[in-house]
């Protein structure tokens, strides 16, 4: 089977006996009334099973998800991936960081989803917005179904300040990390949003214990997946350990060749993993 993109379409070819069958699974686009704000989202696939894909830091549903966009079993799952507010498409507003973000980004993930429509749903959250879906999870148990997280964080630990600290001159960065997100806002705004960012994610590190939600945990009732690469840069593995320990019947996968970005590096093996989760 081979796949490529053209326009709002994938294109799957596939090989049979009486030749070359190809056909399109059609990606929808559009902005829902959320909260007050237009929310930007990406829809495809026609199955029961209805998805949330939650990206990271100034992340969108385009430059976040493309390999689970393509290959998630569009029989089996609808897959929905959203610009949080502020980010990506999701423009205006501009992009503010108060003490409950995490939060408010929570509130508007669930609130999209009910206004498509979707009574239940899964939370795949990368990142930033795997801190997302655990507070979405926590304080909706009715609404999801189930919660894979990668890349996250319960708590801002004084290593974690270092290492948003080092990461905060994107002119460091190389071309091919900075080149999407400047695509995406501009390089000064880009300059600008990732800023404030490291000085919004930092102040938690001010709160009892570094908490952004450590509290919440225990209230995650659906079965979790939590998923960690071993060599990732940005997220000690204490963190994916901590979550494990506090969110009831979780389970840990480890990749030991993942980096931050595993599910984009090494997206059949992602696929494959989070599929066989939801399946269960």
């Amino acid at each position: 089977m081979a796949l490529f993109w053209r326009g709002a379409h994938t294109f799957v070819i596939r090989k049979s006996m009486k030749g070359i069958l190809l056909y399109s699974t059609s990606v929808k686009s559009g902005k829902q009334r959320v909260n007050g704000v237009d929310l930007f989202y990406q829809q495809t696939g026609r199955g029961g099973h209805a998805v949330l894909l939650l990206p990271g830091a100034l992340g969108s549903a385009q430059t976040d998800f493309g390999p689970q966009f393509k290959s998630l079993d569009k029989e089996r799952f609808t897959v929905v991936g959203w610009d949080p507010r502020g980010y990506g498409n999701s423009r205006p507003p501009q992009r503010d960081f108060p003490l409950d973000f995490f939060e408010r980004d929570a509130k508007d993930a669930v609130d999209l989803m009910q206004a498509l429509k979707f009574p239940r749903f899964s939370l795949l959250g990368w990142s930033d917005g795997g801190i997302t879906a655990l507070i979405a999870a926590a304080q909706n148990p009715s609404l999801v179904s189930k919660l894979v997280v990668w890349g996250s964080n319960a708590f801002v630990s004084e290593r974690d300040v270092s290492i948003y600290s080092a990461i905060r001159d994107i002119s460091r960065w190389s071309e091919r990390m900075r080149k999407p997100m400047e695509e995406m806002y501009g390089a000064k705004l880009f300059k600008a949003t990732w800023e404030a960012w490291v000085d919004g994610i930092g102040q938690f590190a001010q709160r009892p214990e570094g908490t952004i939600c450590m509290d919440l945990l225990p209230k995650v009732s659906c079965p979790t997946l939590i998923i960690h690469g071993e060599k990732d840069p940005m997220v000690p593995s204490f963190h994916p350990h901590y979550l494990l320990q506090h969110i009831k019947g979780s389970r840990l996968h480890l990749m030991p060749e993942g980096k931050h970005n595993l599910h984009l590096r090494y997206a059949a093996e992602f696929n494959k993993l989070v599929e066989e989760f939801l399946n269960e």
